[in-house]
Formats: C-alpha cells, sequence, structure tokens
C-alpha cells in the first residue's frame, strides 16, 4: 500500500481541498491519501463519502487532523495510522 502525502497545515483555502481531489482522482486500490490539515476538512470527508471512497481521520495532542482516505473497501485505514 503506497501513502500519498499532502501536507496541508500552512496551505489558505481553498487549496487543501483542490490538492486532495487532485489526489483522490487518482487513486487505485494499491494507494491512500494521507493528509495533515489544522482542521478537520469536512467538505473533503463528504466528497470523499459521496464518491465511495473510505475515510478515517483524527486530531492529535497538538491540534493536527490526521486524514486517510482510500479506494479499496479491504484496506484498514484505522491499521494504517499505527504504521
Amino acid at each position: 500500500m503506497k501513502k500519498i502525502a499532502l501536507d496541508a497545515r500552512e496551505l489558505e483555502h481553498p487549496e487543501p481541498l483542490v490538492q486532495a481531489t487532485r489526489i483522490l482522482q487518482g487513486l487505485d486500490d494499491g494507494n491512500y491519501l494521507y493528509m495533515l490539515h489544522r482542521k478537520q476538512p469536512i467538505p473533503l470527508l463528504d466528497l470523499a463519502s459521496e464518491q465511495g471512497f473510505q475515510t478515517v481521520s483524527f486530531q492529535d495532542h497538538d491540534n493536527n487532523w490526521h486524514i486517510l482516505i482510500c479506494r479499496n473497501p479491504d484496506i484498514d485505514l484505522k491499521e494504517l495510522l499505527r504504521v
């Protein structure tokens, strides 16, 4: 499983959504998006869910959001968070 990383913490709106959407268009069953963001990207999570992607997100103790999105339904995204 290949991780495609996007650190959006310093990007201005709407660039995180634009870049993440572009990455999602290229995802296949062998890769996933790992995004760091300063806010929970609800529009991105909604868009991904509507398009059949699975998502998981959590906020760490520094208030950064970690977001994982993939197309493959057989992948346990929570397990990838532990790696």
